[in-house]
């Protein structure tokens, strides 16, 4: 079995809402708060675009309607997003006709609730998605020629010997395992381990490089990593 030096930390469910509706920000918020999520607030697009440059939130509940763009719009701009395109999005909207509903969905939202929203039922929509997506992430193990990982037991193998790593080099070799044979930029690295706009001078992707390679080294995959100078890395045999 591979052990992790440091513990993961205990999960917690960030939600951003994107109301421009004040009561109802603030009562679904109040609600989310009471069944114990952390919620994050914006009541326009601009502010929802911010918020995500501070806070990778777990899943999204957008209005259509915002003063400075649509929710449409804003979702176009999450799904072009290489470090957030995946969350969950829930589309909270006045339109009631089928069209707007499938038009919600095709550009990018993963649910659709018609206004008057019951709390109990975002509620449970929330509930499912966040299942969903915890599922399917931490089910899902990730292999590369003779590196099996498993992120739900946070176990790795490399030729079926059980290799030990911290929870920083287990999330970088989470995210070369996923990108094969691409080049990971180093602003891209830190955006997904350490998050958006954290105070991680590039310098600080190299030195857990250095060290997810010593822990490669024992099963001969340490030059696996390439670097590309004043690029980034690379995970390629």
């Amino acid at each position: 079995m591979s052990t992790l030096i440091e513990e993961p930390a205990e999960m917690h469910n960030n939600i951003l809402i994107v109301e421009d509706d004040m009561a109802i920000r603030e009562m679904m918020a109040f609600s989310l708060r009471r069944e114990g999520f952390d919620t994050y607030k914006a009541a326009s697009g601009h502010e929802a675009l911010d918020q995500l440059n501070r806070v990778h939130p777990d899943l999204i509940v957008i209005d259509w309607g915002l003063p400075d763009m649509s929710g449409i719009d804003l979702i176009d701009m999450i799904r072009r997003d290489k470090v957030i395109k995946e969350v969950p999005i829930i589309m909270l909207t006045a339109r009631a006709e089928e069209a707007d509903k499938v038009k919600g969905l095709e550009r990018g939202a993963d649910d659709y609730l018609t206004k008057p929203a019951s709390m109990l039922e975002l509620m449970a929509r929330i509930r499912a998605h966040l299942r969903r997506s915890r599922g399917f992430e931490l089910s899902h193990k990730l292999e590369y020629q003779g590196i099996v990982m498993d992120a739900e037991a946070h176990e790795v193998l490399i030729d079926d010997e059980a290799l030990s790593l911290s929870l920083t080099e287990f999330k970088l070799l989470k995210l070369f395992l996923q990108n094969p044979n691409k080049l990971l930029g180093r602003e891209h690295i830190l955006n997904h381990i350490w998050g958006r706009n954290t105070f991680v001078e590039d310098r600080t992707v190299d030195v857990h490089i250095l060290r997810l390679r010593k822990a490669l080294k024992k099963q001969g995959r340490d030059k696996w990593i390439q670097t590309v100078r004043g690029v980034g890395y690379k995970l390629t045999s």
